[in-house]
C-alpha cells in the first residue's frame, strides 16, 4: 500500500477539526486514523508524507508524532522510520483493568448525588445508539459509546477522570474497530448501558458498580478470537 493510500482519510479528518493548535489537530487526526485502523498496525508513516498531505510544516507533525509515541501508538526508530505499533494483548488487558477501576468509581459517584439531568442525557444517547445500531453505523455507534461514558464523568464533575480513561484506552479502541461484528453485539452493549442508567436512577451504588464491571469486561470474551483472526496486527 502506498503512503498516499494510507493517508487518504487524514486530510478530511484534519479539515473537520477546528479547535486547538496545528500540532493538536494533527495529533487528533492521526490518532483517529490509527485507532479506527485507517492506517494499519505495522505500517510505516513519515513526517514528510503527513506534512505534505496536510500542507503544513514538519514541526507540528513532529510534535504530534512524539505525543502519539507517548501513547504507545507510534514507534519512532532513528534512521529506520516511524511505525504504527502492533496491538499488544497485554496492553489491551491492562488498559481495560485500569479503565474499570476509574469508571466504577465514577458510576458509584453518580449514584450519590442528584442524577436527574445525567439520567436524561444518558437516555438520549442510548436512543441515538439504537438508531445507529438500526442503520448499522458502527463508527457512529462507537462515537456514542464514548459519549455515554464521557457523560457520566461530566455528570459527576470529573472530566479529568474521562481524560485519563481516554488517554490509556486507545489500545482497547483499536481492538473494537477491528471487528464490531465479531465483538459483543451492539444490542447487548445497549442493554448494558440501560442497566447502568437504571442503577444510577435508582441510586444503587452496588448494582451500578456491578453493571459497569460487567459492561467493561465484555471485551475479554471476544479478545482471543479477534486476536486469532487478526494475528498479523498483534504482537507475537
Amino acid at each position: 500500500m502506498s503512503n498516499a493510500t494510507k493517508l487518504e482519510h487524514l486530510e478530511s479528518i484534519y479539515a473537520d477539526l477546528e479547535d486547538g493548535t496545528v500540532s493538536t489537530r494533527v495529533f487528533n487526526a492521526m490518532k483517529t486514523c490509527i485507532v479506527q485502523l485507517l492506517v494499519m498496525p505495522g505500517e510505516t508513516i513519515s513526517e514528510a508524507d503527513v506534512s505534505k498531505r496536510l500542507g503544513i510544516s514538519r514541526q507540528p507533525v513532529r510534535e504530534a508524532f512524539i505525543k502519539l509515541a507517548d501513547l504507545g501508538l507510534l514507534e519512532i526508530r532513528p534512521q529506520r522510520g516511524t511505525f504504527i505499533v502492533l496491538i499488544s494483548r497485554r496492553d489491551v488487558e491492562n488498559a481495560r483493568f485500569i479503565r474499570e477501576a476509574l469508571e466504577v468509581a465514577l458510576v458509584r459517584k453518580a449514584t450519590e448525588s442528584d442524577s436527574t439531568a445525567l439520567v436524561r442525557e444518558l437516555k438520549r444517547i442510548i436512543e441515538l445508539q439504537e438508531l445507529a445500531c438500526k442503520h448499522k453505523d458502527n463508527t457512529e455507534f462507537l462515537r456514542l459509546d464514548e459519549a455515554f461514558h464521557s457523560a457520566i464523568a461530566s455528570g459527576v464533575d470529573c472530566a479529568l477522570g474521562w481524560r485519563l480513561v481516554s488517554e490509556m484506552k486507545v489500545q482497547m479502541d483499536r481492538v473494537r474497530f477491528l471487528s464490531l461484528e465479531n465483538a459483543s453485539p451492539a444490542s447487548t452493549l445497549i442493554q448494558q448501558h440501560k442497566a447502568i442508567v437504571a442503577a444510577i436512577e435508582s441510586a444503587d451504588p452496588a448494582i451500578a458498580q456491578a453493571e459497569m464491571e460487567k459492561h467493561l469486561r465484555e471485551i475479554l470474551k471476544t479478545l482471543p478470537e479477534i486476536e486469532r483472526e487478526n494475528s498479523k496486527l498483534f504482537c507475537p
